[in-house]
């Protein structure tokens, strides 16, 4: 895992973070530890399952401005990803996650839990 700082100028904050590799050495997205809290991984967009179909439209002006963002700075708040089984579930940060596909980018960052079927259950309903 390597340790990044993110210098900008004085009137920015300043945050180090820890990212692990998209991928492990046999291509296979990383595995979240079976104890512990959710941990910061960076993922593939295509292994993020996204089950509920939008109820509604991104708002454009939204993505659009995180796309400027993100481009500028990057992404600063991941997205919550639930794994269950070695899947991948995201039901939430439904405009970073747009933003990140139409920039092209081809991981995003997630605060990934651990979750059981029964937890997947709950979320689909």
């Amino acid at each position: 895992m390597a340790n990044f700082v993110l210098q900008l100028p004085n009137n920015f904050r300043f945050r180090a973070f820890s990212v692990s590799a998209s991928t492990s050495s046999n291509g296979s997205p990383p595995s979240v530890p079976q104890s512990g809290g959710p941990v910061v991984l960076e993922l593939p967009l295509d292994k993020i399952r996204r089950p509920l179909m939008r109820t509604r439209a991104n708002d454009p002006q939204k993505v659009k401005e995180l796309m400027e963002s993100i481009r500028e700075i990057g992404l600063q708040v991941p997205i919550d990803v639930l794994e269950v089984d070695g899947e991948y579930y995201g039901f939430s940060g439904c405009h970073r996650y747009e933003a990140h596909q139409r920039l092209g980018l081809p991981t995003i960052r997630c605060k990934v839990r651990r979750g059981t079927k029964e937890t997947l259950r709950h979320h689909l309903r």
